[in-house]
């Protein structure tokens, strides 16, 4: 019996795109760093949910 996997994580899917487009591994490393800083700057909100204020505050804080 197989389970259905999992679906990934944002993150996952980050740098799944990331290594599609051959960037360095250096670059990934910040985009992934920044990600979740804006992620945790907003109380563990998904980026999904949040639009063009909630980006605006995180750039100006």
């Amino acid at each position: 019996m197989q389970s259905e996997p999992r679906p990934k994580k944002l993150l996952e899917q980050v740098r799944d795109a990331i290594r599609m487009k051959h960037y360095s591994y250096r670059t990934e490393q910040t985009y992934v760093y920044w990600i979740r800083r804006y992620i945790l700057f907003h109380q563990k909100r998904h980026p999904a949910e949040m639009g063009g204020a909630e980006l605006e505050a995180f750039l100006t804080h």
